[in-house]
Parts: C-alpha cells; structure tokens; sequence
C-alpha cells in the first residue's frame, strides 16, 4: 500500500505549484497587461513505482542538486497563460496604447523578437518608439522613429505625427505591428511582461486589431478568484497531509503489533 503515501506526495507537490502559480498572479494584479498563469494538471494515477521511487525522483529535482532525475511518474503539469484580455484604464497620455481584443505588441531585444501586452511606450534619444524597458517597439516596416512625442495612433496602428496630419489624409509614419501566437501552449515568459517567439507567430488582420490610444490595460488577475484559490489549494494540500500522517501512523501500529504477536 506504498502507493497511497506515493499519491498523496504527488497532490502535495502539485497544490505547492499551484501555489507558486497563485502568488505570482496576486504579485502581478496591479501590472499593466499582465495575463494569468493558470496550471493545469492532468488527474493522478497510482504510480508505477514505489513512494521511495517517488521521493527520489523529487529529491532529483530540489535546486543545487547534481543527481539525474528518477524516472518516477509524477503528475504532468502544464502552465498556460489565460489569454482573456483586461480591462481598459484611461491615461490620457498619448503614448499609451491598448489592446481592446486578442495580439501582442512585438518588441525587439538583443536575441531577437518578443511580445507583450504593455503598452506604456516612450520615445527614446533616438526618436525611436520603445516600451518600457526601452526596447524599440516593431511597426510593419521595422523600428518606429518619430519627430513629436504626441503622436496620433488609430484604431488598427496607424501612427501619425498628429492628429493633423490624418486630417489631411497623409500617409503614416508607421503601422504598430500586431502579432499572434498560433499556439498559445508555446509561449514562454521571458519576465517584464515578455513572451518568447516559442513556436511561430502570424501577423492579425487588420480588421481584427482593436488599439485604443491613451489607455493601459490592467492585469485579467482577479484578486478575489485568486484568494479562493489559495484557500482551497491550502486547504486540500492540508488534508493530503493528514493522509500521509495517518497511514504512516496506521502503518506503525501495525509493525508494532505484529512484533508483539512474534
């Protein structure tokens, strides 16, 4: 019956990931654009091997240690990023931009292309558009340069100098490049509100594309879901401990008990 304390350890170090999910999520419920994790876990079976077998392949994987990892069925954990969009706040600033529907922003770093939902942007010494990190912001045709700090963006990424100058239907500076993963499962965070180009990403339609000048979109954490969340994730990793304490008791009653009848 090693299995049962073999289960209960795989549910505890599942309700610990979650927890790691959840904390990051309350961490970030005021960050512009952030998007929630969410873990999914596939259900828990009896493992094929025994709870020390277990136990081993978890000591495998603490952090500073060398030993290979045992091939110890463990629960297949899979983060994925809530890609529902979140509400819009109002700036007012007229380099702030917003995604009212679905697509990232693609910026570029020293490694290449990345993407995010932050669309506090600045211009930089050069006159280049960037984001907050100061990585140039990617229209259609490359890196945005532009002559006013106060441009005119419209709803499919249109940049103009001024609200003048679409008024007199100039041609525009730039178009914001507005990317789409077509597999949310490859998304990597690289941390700062990035995502990796894991897998490939298509350009939206522009039909599609939905920008609001002088907005920021708040986090889709919901502060009050998360907090349930952790009472119930709490909650259940405390009763798999009571599990794992009770059958350790019930199994030393027994060897005593059996050294008494010897």
């Amino acid at each position: 019956m090693q299995e049962v304390l073999a289960i209960a350890l795989q549910s505890m170090h599942t309700d610990m990931q979650k927890l790691d999910r959840v904390g990051s999520n309350l961490a970030n419920a005021l960050t512009a654009g952030y998007q929630r994790e969410v873990l999914a876990s596939q259900p828990i079976g009896v493992p094929a091997q025994a709870f020390s077998s277990v136990v081993e392949g978890m000591q495998a994987q603490l952090p500073g240690t060398d030993a290979p990892i045992a091939a110890a069925r463990m629960p297949s954990m899979l983060v994925q990023t809530d890609m529902r969009p979140g509400t819009l706040k109002s700036t007012g600033q007229s380099l702030d931009v917003a995604l009212a529907g679905p697509g990232y922003f693609e910026v570029m770093t020293e490694t290449g292309p990345a993407y995010t939902r932050q669309g506090a942007f600045q211009v930089d010494a050069r006159g280049r558009l960037v984001n907050a990190q100061g990585l140039p912001v990617m229209g259609n045709g490359g890196e945005i340069v532009l002559n006013s700090d106060r441009p005119f963006i419209d709803a499919v990424g249109n940049v103009f100098e001024s609200r003048t100058g679409i008024a007199e239907n100039t041609t525009p500076v730039a178009q914001i490049k507005v990317m789409q993963p077509e597999d949310t499962k490859a998304m990597r965070r690289l941390g700062e509100g990035l995502f990796s180009p894991d897998g490939s990403f298509v350009a939206m339609k522009e039909a599609d594309v939905q920008i609001r000048q002088g907005f920021l979109e708040n986090s889709n954490v919901s502060s009050m879901q998360e907090m349930v969340q952790l009472m119930q994730t709490m909650r259940h990793f405390e009763s798999m401990q009571k599990v794992a304490l009770g059958y350790d008791d019930m199994t030393g009653q027994a060897v005593r008990k059996l050294g008494e009848l010897s």
